[in-house]
């Protein structure tokens, strides 16, 4: 599939956007394994990198990510993966995207409210 893993310690960028609305939800990294299981099984899967292995997003909140098309930037190196999020939040803290922050007069705020408690989710280890 032609991406170039070899520029960031095997990894590419990925950016997942919700297809319907074109918000980013979040981003991750792949290597060439989790980018080879995101095409086979049609669910965004990530290298973590602090926990150096393959994850399923949603395999413990099943909040997961249905891919609905893949593309790449003109280097090959980082990845947009547009999907359908199931579930109400793509975010561990609770908020449907990872960026729920916005900066205002020089602070970080909440820019929306949590769409689930991510301790009924994750029993308090997110």
């Amino acid at each position: 599939m032609n991406l170039d893993f070899s520029k960031s310690d095997g990894l590419v960028t990925a950016v997942i956007q919700d297809q319907a609305t074109g918000r980013v939800l979040m981003v991750g990294y792949m290597n060439e394994e989790a980018f080879r299981r995101t095409v086979e099984s049609g669910y965004a899967t990530f290298y973590s990198r602090s926990r150096r292995k393959l994850w399923l997003k949603g395999e413990s909140s099943g909040h997961r990510l249905v891919v609905k098309n893949i593309q790449t930037d003109c280097d090959r190196d980082a990845v947009l993966v547009q999907v359908e999020a199931l579930g109400p939040g793509v975010c561990h803290e609770g908020f449907r995207s990872c960026f729920f922050r916005a900066l205002k007069d020089g602070e970080w705020t909440e820019s929306e409210p949590r769409t689930y408690d991510p301790n009924s989710v994750y029993g308090g280890k997110a």
